[in-house]
């Protein structure tokens, strides 16, 4: 990317729009290369114009700004998104993190917090409105407690991650136990262990579990 963040505008309400336009264009390193009042000109300009920002509104005719971040995660667009959004909505800021989306701005916010919005994500880092701090928060706690309530391959031991990629591999406990130098009553005790720390049942539980978390175990 270059000094300048080429940035298209994608908001339905005009007067907005054309606030926040010339708002940026105040900034040396910004460029405006596109606007649009819709979800589906949102998308034609950012295809054509491929910016470094596109700040959408949530709510537009048409396709919104989810809608709009969708289809370009997808395409793998090279472009970073904001949303601008009137609600304060714990369920529509989650959803964005979500997806992927790094900045997220409340439009009642000081106009400079979309201006750091914008200089953030075109860095690649994320930028919410000190006012979702209270979300952004509670967000964190709600992933802790589920990784807590959820473990994962970090709980095992290293003795127990490498029976299990073993298992992943379609050894048999014979197998694990030649290759460890220990009874095959060890690794079926370390089988169940593993198990039990993960919250699995059912006799192909733990194998499915190996190959769906493969590249954790290496």
């Amino acid at each position: 990317m270059s000094d300048q963040i080429r940035i298209v505008i994608a908001d339905d309400h005009p007067i907005f729009r054309s606030g926040l336009a010339q708002l940026l264009k105040m900034e040396e390193t910004v460029e405006i290369v596109g606007e649009a009042e819709n979800g589906e000109k949102a998308l034609a300009v950012i295809r054509q114009t491929l910016p470094d920002v596109a700040v959408l509104d949530i709510d537009m005719p048409g396709k919104g700004g989810f809608e709009v971040a969708q289809e370009l995660i997808a395409e793998n667009a090279p472009t970073e998104i904001v949303f601008l959004t009137m609600h304060k909505n714990e369920t529509l800021f989650n959803r964005a993190l979500t997806l992927g989306v790094k900045g997220f701005v409340l439009k009642d916010s000081a106009m400079e917090d979309i201006l750091n919005a914008v200089g953030s994500v075109a860095r690649g880092e994320n930028f919410i409105s000190p006012a979702l701090s209270t979300f952004l928060v509670k967000r964190a706690h709600s992933t802790a407690e589920f990784e807590r309530k959820n473990p994962t391959v970090n709980d095992l031991t290293p003795t127990e991650r490498r029976i299990l990629l073993l298992i992943g591999a379609y050894k048999t406990s014979k197998e694990i136990a030649d290759e460890f130098f220990i009874s095959q009553r060890t690794v079926d005790t370390h089988r169940n262990n593993i198990s039990t720390k993960l919250g699995l049942k059912g006799t192909h539980a733990l194998l499915k579990f190996a190959l769906d978390n493969h590249a954790d175990l290496g």
